[in-house]
């Protein structure tokens, strides 16, 4: 690694020495948002400028390979890099300019091999090709080709796991440590990839995704696992980490554009760095509660509780809520218990499932259910819907979990659109229930101090 005395301990820095895509969706913009939302100071040397959105790429202007020699070059003599990743590397003298400055300054490398931009246009020229081989893949720490890229490079037809793993172990024998076939176009039921390591395969497996946000899917992989490299990390590691970070940057893309969407990289980020406001938010509206009177004549028989999401959140660890729900007691509501992830699966299926349809309603509160508090709802001019349990099909009943989102499900559909309120009037054995939903705890919980005083007024 080449460092320059008195950095050693500051912020880890990457490098991204790659095309420039004006459409924000993939190149060194999809590369420095990944490097953000992993915790690196990213830097740049661009190889060339594109007119592209995502349907197309309009134009390409390369740059004298003198300048990208410099931007590699004053990075390193002031700031240094710990790690760095490849994109588009249009022609044969860039390739081979990029080699020159790796090799004299040899930090870890990702090596993405980009060749074909989404749209089908070419990104690099053909004689290029060659010289990628023969220069910068013998320096490179990882290679990440897709199938078609791998294709190129090793002349294997690959069409499963066994080509794959054939094509990557080629692909090493030019000389980098560590080769990841991606499998994105494999049309497998699992998105697979094939990492071959120091005489090793590993099957790497995310759930396949049906999305249309995957502009820029290859970059911000690439950057990732440069990133976690720039971290300390080791290859294994890295290239793990970063499947399960482009998995989730996919999963919550961005429907921009007519073509293929970027996938967005700051959902990683929004999701760690919210955790703290969630909780802080959370914990305000239980002491709200807990200092209002009348809440008590609200609370259902099994408790109540108020929950809210991390954005993008994929699972129960995503939402906060009260260890051991609100309680009625002789002073109101109390609880004994912490705000903590993952304690409350009741509202946190609620808020899951209603995130398919609307992100922003990200908190909830049930209460317990009565035609008053209804009709109170509806004159504050919220929207209601509700679901009937006693319709619910068997197999839903006979899996776990699944009785929430089936009823969320038709709630939804018989209103048009995700209400502001989800209500059930139970079934033998299933209390009643009312549940509020909202943009912040602190939301919900402020409108069900509001609900109280009506009540007491009206009695």
């Amino acid at each position: 690694m080449f460092r320059i005395e008195g950095l050693k301990g500051k912020t880890p820095v990457a490098i991204t020495i790659a095309g420039s895509d004006s459409g924000g969706g993939a190149g060194i913009q999809a590369d420095l948002k990944t490097f953000a939302a992993i915790g690196i100071h990213g830097t740049t040397a661009i190889t060339s400028i594109t007119a592209q959105n995502t349907q197309r790429v309009m134009a390409v202007a390369d740059l004298d390979p003198e300048i990208i020699k410099k931007q590699i070059q004053a990075v390193v003599e002031d700031i240094g890099i710990d790690a760095g990743k490849t994109g588009m590397l249009h022609t044969k003298e860039i390739v081979k300019t990029v080699a020159s400055k790796v090799s004299q300054y040899q930090f870890p490398l990702v090596v993405d091999p980009v060749m074909v931009a989404k749209s089908g246009v070419p990104l690099i020229e053909p004689e290029a090709v060659d010289s990628l081989k023969a220069h910068l893949l013998p320096l490179a720490t990882v290679v990440t080709p897709n199938r078609s890229e791998a294709e190129k490079l090793t002349d294997i037809t690959i069409g499963n796991i066994g080509n794959a793993k054939t094509a990557a172990k080629e692909i090493s024998e030019m000389g980098p440590e560590a080769v990841v076939i991606k499998g994105g176009h494999l049309n497998l039921q699992y998105a697979t990839d094939v990492l071959y390591h120091k005489g090793k395969y590993e099957i790497l497996k995310t759930p396949w995704l049906d999305m249309k946000t995957t502009h820029g899917t290859g970059c911000s992989f690439s950057a990732a696992i440069a990133a976690e490299l720039a971290r300390g990390k080791d290859v294994l590691l890295s290239v793990r980490k970063a499947k399960k970070f482009t998995a989730l940057a996919i999963k919550f893309g961005l429907t921009l554009g007519k073509g293929p969407g970027p996938v967005n990289p700051l959902a990683f980020l929004y999701r760690r760095a919210s955790r703290s406001y969630v909780l802080e938010n959370v914990k305000e509206a239980k002491q709200m509660l807990e200092s209002s009177s009348g809440i008590s004549d609200l609370v259902p028989e099994v408790g109540m509780n108020v929950a809210m999401s991390v954005p993008y959140a994929e699972g129960l660890k995503d939402i906060a809520a009260i260890e051991g729900r609100l309680v009625r007691t002789a002073r109101g509501v109390e609880t004994a218990g912490d705000i903590t992830f993952g304690s409350s699966s009741h509202l946190a299926r609620y808020l899951l499932a209603v995130a398919e349809h609307d992100p922003y309603k990200k908190a909830a509160i049930n209460l317990k259910f009565s035609e008053n508090i209804l009709s109170i709802l509806k004159r504050h001019g919220l929207k209601t819907s509700s679901y009937d349990r006693r319709k619910e099909p068997k197999e839903v009943k006979e899996i776990e979990g699944m009785t929430i989102p089936w009823g969320v499900k038709e709630a939804i559909e018989r209103d048009g659109k995700v209400p502001d309120v989800i209500y059930h009037r139970g079934e033998i054995g299933r209390e009643p229930m009312i549940v509020i939903l909202g943009k912040e705890a602190r939301d919900v919980a402020q409108l069900v101090i509001h609900i109280a005083k009506k009540m007491k007024a009206h009695e």
